[in-house]
């Protein structure tokens, strides 16, 4: 009632009032009964936002429970990146000096993979997503591309030679020159928007997703078990 009270005295003055903010109590219940209040009051132009520990499955939930909220505020869980809040990384060592290198481990997976690499995604014909990204050396074509291993179960493999292969890395800082053309912050978001668009929707469903796929060149992998048959020697 307040904010409809507000939201009258600002038109009075010929200005309107954007939204207004509901960030406690249930969300959805309060968002269905502010809606018919506004509008009620003549106010359908008026938003709401909600905010309040807000997540991507908090928002699913007022989704699909038609809750009318205009705008979502994202704040903590946005920054702290809940649920891994910390993400662990150790540097690996792949390539000095002009050679591969290699860190070996009892565990295959935790065996780093050796060399400069270049990473291309499997497109079908279509060129859609085929949901399968291969690891290769920098110095491999994509046509050389056709039989791709499991990176930590080589007796798996998948025969690639009829999919199109996209370049994913590219230089984007050499000697403190910037290689590549600077985006604006809209750029960067179209752009990402329009490649998670890509992605198959069985890789994006909330419950039980697909894995996505990744493999590693033949090259690479005669690359890695060479580098481990020296060092047993």
């Amino acid at each position: 009632p307040n904010a409809i009270t507000v939201a009258k005295e600002m038109e009075e003055q010929g200005q309107k009032l954007m939204a207004i903010r509901l960030d406690s109590g249930d969300l959805a219940y309060l968002g269905k009964r502010a809606r018919q209040l506004l509008d009620a009051a003549g106010l359908e132009y008026v938003k709401i936002a909600a905010s309040n520990q807000l997540d991507e499955f908090v928002i699913k939930s007022l989704q699909e429970q038609d809750a009318p909220i205009d705008i979502y505020g994202v704040g903590t869980n946005l920054v702290i990146g809940k649920p891994d809040a910390a993400l662990d990384g150790v540097y690996k060592l792949t390539f000095s000096d002009g050679k591969p290198r290699i860190k070996i481990s009892e565990s295959l997976i935790k065996t780093t993979l050796p060399h400069r690499k270049q990473v291309y995604r499997m497109k079908d014909k279509n060129g859609e997503c085929a949901g399968v990204d291969v690891i290769a050396m920098e110095n491999e074509n994509d046509t050389e591309l056709s039989k791709v291993f499991h990176p930590s179960e080589p007796y798996k493999f998948l025969d690639v030679s009829a999919y199109q292969k996209e370049a994913l890395l590219q230089p984007v800082m050499e000697n403190g020159i910037m290689k590549i053309k600077k985006r604006t912050l809209s750029e960067i978001a179209a752009y990402s928007k329009s490649r998670l668009a890509e992605l198959p929707l069985e890789y994006k469903r909330f419950n039980n997703p697909h894995i996505y796929k990744v493999s590693i060149s033949e090259k690479l992998k005669a690359e890695r078990d060479r580098l481990i048959s020296e060092h047993k020697m």
